[in-house]
């Protein structure tokens, strides 16, 4: 408020002032010149953006429909290696283009995204030397999953889109020899997965096969149509859609499936660390830095990693005498892995357990935060041919444009590996506070650019995720010494991943060891434990931003609160670290240091005011 007084009165003595001193001219020439530049430099960089921005979305059409838009809907993203290699010039074009731009003319805030683009694309381009496209399919991602839910996401309204969403399925069996074809690539440069986490990709392939195509997932949207859809446009579609899918796309996944278990399979890594790679070190160090946005070695996030184990297992061996347990660690772990109180006896009573711990924590949101998202949120679950695969949980955004409300998406595969004690930690990880409140709110931002507000450094909203388990003290959460239990195996899971991702990639721990470090030391079932092992071989360095992104917000926390005091609102350090969309970490750092001597000098007026002589 007060600034805006400031500039207010500014404007209103302004001409006095120029008025005394006209004949002096240089000045004033001097400032227009610097307003002019400001000016071209900022709308240079707006264009830029937006360019940046329409390219991404015509090369990647599924994201476009992700978010939303659905101009791309008709086609899939081009998988060939020419296309692959023109993206890869486009970041060295771009990147060019952009160094043009006067970056001492821009605002402050425009300087910030422009370093932002800049930083992505060095990124790209550093990491262009590391060809993981030739790797496209692993239990976790590939086409054989992104194909099938991309129905689910995306918007059928007229005849139009029904049409669009038919001439995807006709694309997908090209899209199926493109990846086929960089998987050969891949074979002939010793770029290929490790074997035994791919033991199920197989099946999962072979579940989108049906004997009727009306069985399929990717029949559904033809099972009900909206109202801007005729009668006589219907039945056409219907027809045309069955025989898409099982002339088409069945053929396509049955192709990929004798591919993948005939050649791909046997051809196959034995070593499952990424430094078996070629490259291999040197890839690893680079997905280190990519995933953390930090400069840590793969030494120190290791050493990190057993100190909070050390700290965590604490912790959890003080719950265990607090509920008077006989027994030891083991003894109580495998007590609450096999005690049935522990576990639903059925989905929907699983799933009904979420949405009770979420509409207990949306109330209490206010407290914690100055700004919440308008777009909402449901509980879901995973989908059947991804579930034996998929982790226990995990987020999918929502689009205020599309418009689609964000989900959390709940595994109801063998209930028996879902306990109770962990669910309230989990909520506050991928749905509120967690990752709908903060990537919701960042896609609803205003005055940034679009990839601001849809930025995704992992360390900022995988760390964000793991701090939310944290506040869930605050909240009222974990008032059973049991689910206490199971957020401290939350936080322990994810200090044990420093250990265990650098273990396996860097310092030549087998699976074997992996799996045994994490069934010793959290409360985790054997299942999610092997699951999780065998989704941090696949994606190197991943794992470890959660806990380094959690570690950097709580020490900013405590820094703001050590400097301000009394002064310290936590819903104001929230908006501050939320309301300037996902950021690298040592950005957020800047940001939150100046956001702290901004507030610090403001309280500083206030006292002075407060005891100035009426």
């Amino acid at each position: 408020m007060k600034k805006m007084l400031f500039f207010s009165t500014l404007l209103l003595v302004l001409p006095a002032v120029v008025s005394a001193v006209r004949p002096v001219k240089g000045p004033r020439t001097r400032s227009s010149t610097t307003a002019a530049k400001g000016a071209t430099a900022a709308k240079d960089l707006a264009k830029f953006f937006d360019d940046e921005w329409e390219w991404g979305l015509k090369e990647f059409p599924e994201r476009a429909t992700t978010l939303g838009d659905p101009r791309y809907n008709d086609r899939l993203t081009d998988l060939s290696a020419e296309a692959i290699e023109r993206r890869k010039q486009h970041s060295r074009d771009a990147l060019a283009r952009l160094k043009k731009i006067d970056r001492e003319a821009l605002t402050e805030d425009d300087r910030l995204s422009d370093d932002l683009f800049s930083r992505d694309l060095e990124r790209s381009i550093e990491g262009a030397r590391f060809p993981t496209e030739l790797m496209p399919i692993n239990q976790q991602e590939g086409i054989h999953k992104d194909f099938a839910i991309l129905s689910t996401l995306t918007q059928f309204r007229t005849a139009k889109d029904y049409r669009d969403y038919l001439a995807r399925l006709s694309a997908f069996p090209k899209q199926v020899d493109q990846t086929i074809a960089l998987m050969e690539r891949g074979k002939e440069k010793r770029w290929v997965q490790p074997a035994v986490p791919l033991r199920d990709v197989p099946d999962a392939i072979r579940a989108q096969i049906f004997p009727d195509p009306e069985k399929s997932t990717h029949y559904k949207p033809f099972e009900k149509f909206p109202e801007g859809v005729s009668e006589a446009d219907r039945e056409a579609l219907r027809i045309e859609g069955r025989r898409r899918i099982a002339n088409e796309v069945f053929p396509a996944y049955l192709k990929l499936y004798t591919y993948f278990t005939r050649d791909y399979l046997p051809a196959a890594r034995k070593d499952i660390a990424a430094s078996s790679l070629p490259e291999g070190e040197a890839y690893y160090a680079y997905a280190i830095r990519y995933h953390t946005t930090t400069e840590k070695t793969a030494k120190e996030i290791h050493e990190t990693g057993l100190a909070e184990v050390a700290r965590i297992r604490k912790q959890m061996e003080e719950i265990i005498r607090q509920v008077k347990f006989k027994g030891n660690f083991d003894a109580f772990v495998k007590f609450l892995r096999t005690d049935p109180r522990f576990y639903y006896k059925s989905a929907s009573d699983l799933l009904q357990g979420y949405r009770d711990i979420c509409k207990r924590i949306d109330p209490e949101l206010i407290r914690f935060f100055g700004t919440l998202p308008r777009t909402p949120y449901g509980v879901i679950p995973t989908p059947d041919f991804e579930a034996p695969t998929s982790t226990t949980a995990y987020y999918r955004p929502g689009s205020p444009e599309a418009p689609r409300p964000g989900y959390f998406v709940a595994n109801t595969y063998r209930l028996e590996t879902r306990p109770k004690y962990e669910m309230e930690a989990l909520t506050s990880h991928e749905a509120v506070p967690g990752h709908h409140l903060q990537i919701a709110l960042a896609q609803e931002l205003t005055g940034l650019p679009k990839f601001r507000r849809h930025a995704a450094f992992t360390a900022f909203v995988e760390g964000w995720g793991l701090y939310s388990e944290s506040l869930g003290d605050e909240i009222g959460l974990y008032t059973d010494p049991y689910s206490k239990f199971g957020q401290l195996t939350y936080e322990m899971w994810r200090a044990a991943r420093l250990v265990v991702d650098t273990g396996m990639h860097a310092f030549n721990w087998d699976r074997k060891r992996a799996i045994d470090f994490m069934r010793s030391n959290t409360a985790k079932t054997e299942h999610d434990i092997t699951v999780e092992v065998d989704r941090y071989i696949v994606w190197p360095g991943q794992a470890l931003a959660y806990k380094t992104g959690e570690l950097k917000f709580k020490e900013l926390r405590a820094r703001a609160k050590q400097a301000l005091g009394d002064q310290f609102d936590i819903r104001k350090f929230h908006d501050a670290v939320l309301l300037g969309g996902a950021l690298p970490l040592d950005v957020l750092e800047k940001r939150i240091d100046a956001w702290i001597a901004r507030e610090k000098s403001g309280a500083e007026a206030s006292r002075s005011k407060a005891a100035a002589p009426k």
